[in-house]
């Protein structure tokens, strides 16, 4: 047998060993997963609890963080000069849109009486009504986006986020409003805290419409 016959005879050996032994003991494997170990996708959207987030969110953060909040009469004086200032200073906003909220804080007393809104004026003299209290149905984002102590890329998602402002809204509909309805009367001072949100300056400076989240008589 010449060389070249016998390196040809020495690799077709060669290659069919190598053959069989793959077909006995392949380089790997495909193990399936039992179904009770397959990986999971993160269920962080599904386990949030937006009624325990608030009412941790309520006690720890928000009620102590009504101090953070600007005195109505001062907030009132600055817009009635440069609402442009005064959003500047005190106003808060969240993403890129032309909402902004404003945190406040003041006491007044009780003007008028409506279905869904009591007029205050913070002033003795004071005959016009720069502020009212909302007591309807609370609709946006005021006192989520308003205090600036939440921020929406600590959510999982825009879900979890929008479901926390209806927490919030519903719990100030339910604790906060039918109290502040029972003690309204014309000439009653209140000391409130809440927030504004601003879409519209041309109707939403004059007056401030407050949504309160804490109210005391006196």
């Amino acid at each position: 047998m010449t060389g070249s016959r016998r390196r040809w005879a020495w690799g077709v050996g060669i290659a069919a060993g190598t053959a069989g032994l793959l077909s006995w003991m392949p380089l790997f494997h495909v193990v399936p997963f039992p179904r009770g170990d397959a990986p999971q996708q993160s269920s962080a959207a599904a386990t949030f609890d937006p009624v325990a987030f608030v009412d941790e969110f309520w006690t720890t953060r928000l009620i102590p963080g009504s101090d953070g909040a600007v005195d109505a009469l001062e907030l009132v004086s600055i817009i009635q000069q440069d609402h442009h200032s005064a959003r500047k200073t005190h106003g808060h906003s969240v993403g890129l849109g032309s909402t902004y909220y404003y945190f406040i804080a003041g006491t007044g007393n009780v003007v008028s009486v409506d279905k869904n809104s009591i007029g205050l004026s913070l002033q003795e003299d004071q005959t016009q009504i720069p502020l009212v209290l909302e007591t309807g149905n609370i609709f946006g984002n005021a006192v989520r986006d308003g205090t600036g102590l939440l921020d929406v890329n600590g959510f999982a998602n825009s879900q979890d986020f929008n479901s926390v402002s209806s927490q919030i809204n519903g719990r100030i509909e339910t604790n906060v409003l039918p109290g502040l309805r029972k003690i309204a009367k014309p000439g009653v001072k209140l000391r409130f805290v809440g927030c504004v949100e601003i879409t519209d300056e041309d109707t939403d400076l004059k007056p401030l419409r407050v949504v309160p989240f804490i109210i005391e008589a006196g």
